[in-house]
């Protein structure tokens, strides 16, 4: 993956030699009412208690990262199809004033959603795809301990409940961009894309 991502990057660089180019990376994390449930410290003897909330209600938590800054940006849906995911990567364009200037280079995984030729591309972005089953490989995935973290252990009663935790603790995250980039920043990954 280091070779293709390096080859991506030097392609993106002499197609575009005004352009600034950088890489990210995008996964999704489907987040419900079910907890996510962590070990935790009891006395010797006494059985943890994990209050459970059997309700099948989800929505999806998406996080870009560029894991050579740790900045990241982030999306809560209620449901994700190509054209939920086209239309965060046209607010991922505008919101970084992509264009002929300023190239992103998206790292994703080969969902179905990521790899359907309905799916239009702004401009100033180009998908990278990782190889099949391959999260190991993607950066992003390490977000997801560190938004799971506030929801740990818990039962929410409703999504809103959910999502306004996740919402902050995302807020929370993006101020901590030394400490993403210490995840995220896998050394094949920086010399590929230095």
């Amino acid at each position: 993956m280091a070779k293709k991502l390096s080859k991506e990057v030097k392609a993106l660089k002499r197609t575009y030699p005004k352009a600034q180019v950088s890489v990210w990376a995008e996964d999704e994390h489907r987040l419900g009412l079910h907890p996510v449930n962590r070990m935790v410290w009891v006395p010797w003897g006494e059985v943890p208690i994990a209050p459970v909330n059997w309700k099948y209600q989800w929505l999806w938590l998406v996080g870009f990262v560029e894991p050579t800054s740790g900045e990241t940006y982030w999306w809560i849906v209620p449901k994700l199809d190509w054209s939920i995911f086209e239309q965060m990567l046209v607010d991922f364009a505008e919101h970084f004033e992509l264009g002929p200037r300023k190239r992103v280079l998206l790292v994703v995984d080969q969902a179905t959603f990521h790899t359907t030729p309905r799916l239009t591309i702004p401009e100033g972005l180009h998908l990278l795809f990782l190889p099949p089953k391959s999260p190991e490989l993607q950066p992003a995935e390490r977000l997801w301990p560190l938004t799971n973290e506030a929801i740990a252990n818990r039962s929410f009663e409703s999504l809103d409940e959910l999502e306004a935790i996740t919402a902050h603790r995302c807020r929370v995250l993006t101020q901590q961009q030394d400490f993403v980039r210490g995840l995220t920043g896998f050394h094949w990954w920086l010399e590929a894309v230095a």
